[in-house]
């Protein structure tokens, strides 16, 4: 990687497009050499790293165009103009802030990037998210988790009281800088009651990075449930998010200011906690090499013609069938800090726990409990027989109920979400609607009905095509669509915020399902339950609103700030594609040359958007990313429940 990506740097620099083309004084100590082999810096010394890169024109004008022109087919655009309660605090216009960001002056790529990736986050769409390789890299981590917990029957913000145990994990690297650099005493803070961050109240303070920082929900309150840490599934294994109050994900602080009584305490004092930054990118000596292994565009980066027989052999390697996704970016998972032992379950694991999914029976041996920590396994099939294998042990172990953990799950394929949905609540009980899933479309602009046209003339099918129409089936019998069928002929088009939104006809996903669905539903369905904390994205929603909308399934929401509305889903789109995905559709459809198509990034990075909009079984004029749809039960967190899945369980 690194032979290429020096390659590029030197075409960069040929092409004086390449920021560090501009040599710097030699007076000047090269920045990243500052930090080179480091898997932790101070964040004053990572931000110098990233600022070293002279702003470049040329740069701003390629990221830019692809932006733009990718939100050309971004479903939820019109929306923005004037978001409907109660997630009004989205509302911009788009088009607009792409303006301002062509127009301001910045002195560094750095300043550049930053400005889009706050634009993007603070759209709150997961889905529709600007990532800049360079940038993200880095992530602030302090030694004080902060956390939400009732205690004495009163909600508080407090030092999360596992943070000992949990900050360790980070290993000496991380904890030497406090004990040995700095001196400075973190432990004490342990279990301390938090009264003011920078100044403002706790909660207010989580608010505001909700508001700025967070991203990733339409809803305020999921977003400040997210500030927060709490426990999660990071790929197959018990994971502790650090929260984002205490891990945010560009360092540009380097202190927290927190106001808090200590345990055994009585009086207040401000403490300035230091931050650190983790490092997750790849290794380098110096400017050049960071650039070259971090910021350079390389052979991942842009899409590929699916038609070239390496491509698709490539592909059918994968998977024959390219599968649609719906999942959010948590760039924390990086740096992915595992649960403390001795906060993992201590019950059994039944079958089928091997992979996300972990579930157990409760003691009362009649609840059994799946947490479904993410619809994104390594085995697309395996996360179907799991399902299958916990299921039949349930029934034979005579568990009558079931409680669904849905806390921290970013979503993943949309046919497991459906699978599942399905699984649980039998075919019988789909009747009149068997599909398990959502009616859909996809924004029809010109260059999306282009794309159709071509990959139906081309004979392209849904092997390597997500705008195939075999990909679909049609609403009115649910039956397949051949792979002639132009579903964006004609198109359709309504008014939203006054601006005139053009879609395809509406659709339904043909999922590859390798397990049977049962007829009759294992359990009753009035005895499933769902909990989690909000923070349920993509796919997840997609799920937990299909057993809500459908089944009036019962859902409950942990944590967040008191008297602050949450809704059960986070973001609810209905397909992501990644930039190289839409880049790939252009490709394989010979549109690349077309002057509506988005040029290759010069640089490496993502322009992910939903591309999908799944409509509400309550309001089929409402996608269900808009539609509120509130828990039936709200609990706080508290000490025993907040890290420690097994407590909560047996509390719900």
């Amino acid at each position: 990687m690194l032979s290429y990506s020096l390659g590029r740097l030197a075409v960069f620099a040929t092409l004086g497009v390449f920021p560090v083309a501009l040599a710097a004084p030699a007076v000047q100590a090269d920045p990243c050499a500052r930090i080179a082999g480091k898997a932790f810096a101070p964040p004053a010394d990572a931000l110098a790293c990233m600022k070293s890169f002279p702003f470049n024109e040329t740069l701003r004008q390629n990221v830019l165009s692809v932006v733009s022109r990718v939100f050309d087919f971004y479903t939820f655009e019109d929306y923005y103009l004037n978001s409907p309660a109660p997630f009004q605090d989205s509302t911009t216009n788009i088009r607009a802030d792409l303006d301002r960001i062509n127009r301001t002056r910045y002195q560094t790529d750095f300043d550049f990037n930053k400005d889009l990736y706050d634009f993007t986050t603070q759209l709150n769409d997961g889905h529709t998210r600007w990532f800049p390789d360079c940038y993200t890299q880095f992530q602030n981590i302090l030694p004080a988790p902060i956390v939400t917990l009732e205690e004495n029957g009163e909600q508080s913000v407090f030092v999360a009281p596992d943070a000992v145990e949990f900050i360790s994990l980070l290993g000496t690297n991380y904890t030497s800088f406090f004990d040995s650099t700095l001196h400075f005493d973190w432990r004490r803070l342990v279990g301390a009651k938090v009264l003011e961050i920078e100044g403002v109240p706790a909660y207010d303070y989580a608010e505001r990075v909700a508001r700025t920082q967070s991203g990733n929900y339409l809803d305020l309150g999921v977003r400040v449930n997210s500030a927060f840490s709490s426990y999660r599934i990071s790929g197959t294994d018990y994971s502790q998010r650090v929260g984002d109050i205490a891990g945010p994900a560009i360092p540009v602080q380097e202190t927290l200011a927190l106001t808090l009584v200590p345990v055994n305490a009585t009086r207040a004092e401000t403490v300035r906690v230091p931050f650190l930054a983790s490092y997750a990118g790849e290794s380098f000596k110096n400017k050049e090499e960071f650039w070259a292994l971090n910021c350079a565009a390389n052979n991942e980066t842009n899409g590929v013609d699916f038609k070239n027989s390496s491509q698709i052999e490539n592909q059918q390697a994968k998977r024959i069938q390219k599968l649609a996704k719906a999942n959010v970016v948590d760039i924390s998972k990086k740096v992915s800090v595992g649960l403390p032992t001795q906060f993992q379950p201590t019950l059994p694991p039944v079958n089928g726990s091997e992979g996300v999914i972990k579930s157990y029976i409760l003691s009362d041996k009649k609840t059994g409990v799946m947490f479904v920590g993410s619809f994104e396994p390594d085995d697309f099939d395996g996360f179907q027989t799991d399902v299958q294998a916990t299921v039949t042990h349930f029934q034979q172990e005579g568990v009558s109920q079931v409680l669904i953990d849905l806390t921290n799950n970013g979503g993943g394929f949309v046919c497991l979400g459906h699978f599942l949905h399905a699984f649980l609540t039998g075919t019988k009980s789909l009747g009149d609607f068997p599909n398990p899933g959502f009616q859909s479309t996809n924004r029809a602009n010109p260059l999306a009905q282009k794309i159709l046209a071509s990959e139906i003339a081309l004979g392209i099918n849904s092997d390597i095509s997500f705008y195939a129409p075999d990909n679909w089936a049609f609403v009115s019998n649910d039956t397949q669509m051949a792979t002639t069928h132009n579903y964006m002929s004609p198109p359709s088009s309504r008014q939203i915020n006054g601006e005139t939104y053009v879609e395809s006809q509406r659709f339904l996903d043909v999922c590859p399902f390798n397990v049977d669905i049962p007829e009759d539903p294992p359990f009753d369905p009035s005895k499933i339950a769902i909990v989690g904390n909000g923070n349920c994205a993509s796919t997840c929603a997609m799920f937990s609103t299909l057993m809500n909308e459908r089944h009036n399934a019962s859902i409950a929401v942990f944590g967040g700030k008191p008297g602050l509305l949450t809704q059960f889903k986070g973001m609810a789109g209905n397909q992501v594609l990644e930039w190289a995905d839409i880049d790939s559709e252009i490709k394989t459809a010979n549109l690349k040359d077309d002057p509506l198509a988005p040029p290759d990034l010069l640089v490496s990075g993502d322009f992910r958007h939903n591309w999908r909009t799944a409509y509400s079984f309550l309001d089929e004029n409402t996608p269900i990313a808009y539609l509120s749809e509130l828990p039936h039960s709200r609990f706080a967190y508290t000490a025993d429940t907040y890290n420690n899945p097994q407590n909560l369980w047996t509390f719900a």
